[in-house]
């Protein structure tokens, strides 16, 4: 009889482990699809960067200088399986030998959230996917959470710092 009480205990147990994780995850999704930017000018404003950014990343084999230039001189670049990286040259650098020509980025734009940050600049929230280049087209591909911290540094908006998880 115990057997059977702690066998359906068990059952129970995991059906409402199982509902609240379905649930947490609807609600993050939720969230986000009630998102409404602060201030929109500024939301446009880094949603162009973010856009004339990347399309300089996925085109860096032609583009590499116009790519660098989005970078402040003190970039703080945190990636959850690579760790930190704070030189500009060496981002750019790693840039060159790694993702040219052999990565694409795509972002989730439905994703994308806007934060002011008062007397600096924003903050940029979102996913997106990295595509390999080397592989077959339409190969399936798991979006990252990026966060992108923008400054205005002398009138012009520079990334300050990055963290990219996947």
């Amino acid at each position: 009889m115990n057997y059977l009480i702690n066998r359906i205990t068990l059952a129970a147990l995991l059906l409402i482990l199982l509902y609240s994780c379905t649930t947490a995850k609807k609600n993050q999704h939720d969230q986000s699809l009630k998102y409404k930017p602060d201030d929109q000018q500024l939301y446009d404003t880094i949603v162009k960067l973010d856009s004339i950014f990347f399309d300089a990343y996925n085109t860096c084999s032609t583009n590499l200088e116009k790519y660098s230039g989005f970078y402040s001189d003190s970039i703080e670049f945190y990636h959850d399986k690579g760790g930190i990286m704070t030189s500009k040259k060496d981002i750019i650098d790693g840039t060159k030998k790694y993702i040219c020509g052999k990565v694409t980025r795509e972002v989730l734009k439905e994703t994308i959230e806007v934060y002011p940050i008062k007397n600096y600049g924003a903050v940029e929230f979102g996913y997106h996917k990295f595509h390999n280049n080397e592989q077959p087209a339409g190969t399936p591909s798991k979006a990252g959470r990026f966060m992108i911290i923008w400054h205005i540094e002398n009138n012009q908006w520079k990334i300050s710092r990055v963290v990219s998880l996947h």
